[in-house]
């Protein structure tokens, strides 16, 4: 397989997937993690090694290391493996997701940028989720859990969240949160970017609208589920439900992705008894302002691209302490309002929109 981005947590867990089952990897591709990139390197032996940039690429002991944006869709190309891991953090994970579909690789995807941008040009009928909640989704729904014979249909779906960093905090406190307050997570540790739209529910609005290019639906909803047991739900055409449980690990759902099935205990079982208390919440706008566009989200999937690029403007913003937490989402809202009739008819669309939506966030009206 070819494994994009290895030194992230989704990529370190794919290369002890491929440990434990003597997995060949035939390419590695990282920012500019030069460390721990030299060591997976030498472990595993790869034939192409790409990154980010040039300075990255004079601290790899690797022969030929290549870098940049356009090396990356050539060594897409130039592969044989017929998986490409995409693991890539935001925007830069796009390009590869479009390459590998042209060049029929099986995707399995981590990189929720793809879908939120370009889900419309996208056959996912090649895809499989790295992702919690919608690996669950794709358990529960799939045939091999012979949970529902096939008249009986899904009537709607459901992801969880945990309700990030401040979900237990007074609403007045939330417009002092510092950045070290966001990213204070109540159930993991997690990346800067992800922790942060943690907080605001932007995660939530990115998994929804995932979810309804995977599985073909805008009968998809989300809850807060404060233990993070439950990843997801599935609600069925005659009054039952039925719910994924597992433990948080990201090994689950990459090695389903990696391997097609999987027989052996990856996670050690959930214990009920310990979990004990399961708490619901509802998502409620008040402290989540950016709920409020979910349903237009769903209805119009073109506005992904709109909520991607002003998010990203607003978190690099908010990390140089620019702005305040509670603008992030006020600075989504207002481009959702400025840009909500646009139309992305080809891929080059998106990429020209980004360009205008993140002038538009660069001007004064924050």
């Amino acid at each position: 397989m070819v494994v994009l981005g290895s030194t992230g947590s989704i990529g370190v867990n794919t290369l002890e997937i491929a440990r434990r089952y003597s997995l060949e990897i035939e390419a590695l591709a990282a920012g500019n993690n030069f460390e721990l990139l030299n060591k997976q390197i030498k472990e595993f032996s790869p034939k192409y090694v790409v990154v980010k940039d040039k300075k990255t690429a004079e601290k790899i002991e690797f022969k030929d290391v290549l870098y940049g944006e356009e090396a990356l869709l050539e060594i897409i190309e130039r592969v044989k493996s017929p998986l490409i891991v995409n693991a890539l953090v935001g925007d830069a994970g796009l390009k590869p997701t479009l390459k590998a579909q042209e060049c029929n690789k099986k995707i399995a995807l981590a990189n929720k940028e793809s879908l939120v941008n370009a889900g419309k040009f996208i056959d996912t009928a090649k895809i499989t989720p790295v992702d919690s909640e919608h690996f669950a989704l794709w358990y529960l729904l799939n045939e091999k859990s012979k949970v529902k014979s096939e008249k009986c249909n899904a009537k709607k779906l459901y992801i969880t969240a945990s309700g990030g960093a401040l979900r237990d905090w007074d609403m007045e406190d939330i417009k002092k949160a510092t950045l070290k307050d966001v990213l204070n997570h109540p159930n993991w540790s997690m990346g800067v970017k992800i922790t942060i739209d943690s907080a605001t529910m932007v995660n939530k609005l990115f998994e929804l609208l995932e979810a309804k290019w995977l599985f073909n639906t805008s009968d998809i909803d989300a809850f807060i589920e404060t233990k993070s047991v439950i990843h997801a739900l599935v609600e069925w055409n005659d009054g039952s439900t039925t719910a994924h449980i597992s433990k948080t690990d990201m090994k689950l759902p990459i090695a389903y992705a990696v391997m097609d099935e999987v027989c052996d205990e990856i996670l050690e079982p959930v214990n009920l008894l310990e979990v004990g208390n399961l708490e619901f919440r509802k998502i409620e706008p008040q402290r989540y302002p950016v709920w409020d566009i979910k349903d237009l989200l769903l209805e119009k999937p073109d506005l992904g691209v709109i909520v991607n690029t002003a998010n990203e403007f607003a978190i690099e913003r908010f990390l140089q302490n620019k702005i305040s937490f509670s603008a992030i989402s006020s600075t989504i809202l207002q481009a959702v309002k400025k840009f909500e009739n646009i139309d992305i008819n080809n891929i080059e669309d998106i990429f020209e929109v980004k360009k205008e939506v993140k002038v538009w966030c660069e001007s004064d009206f924050i």
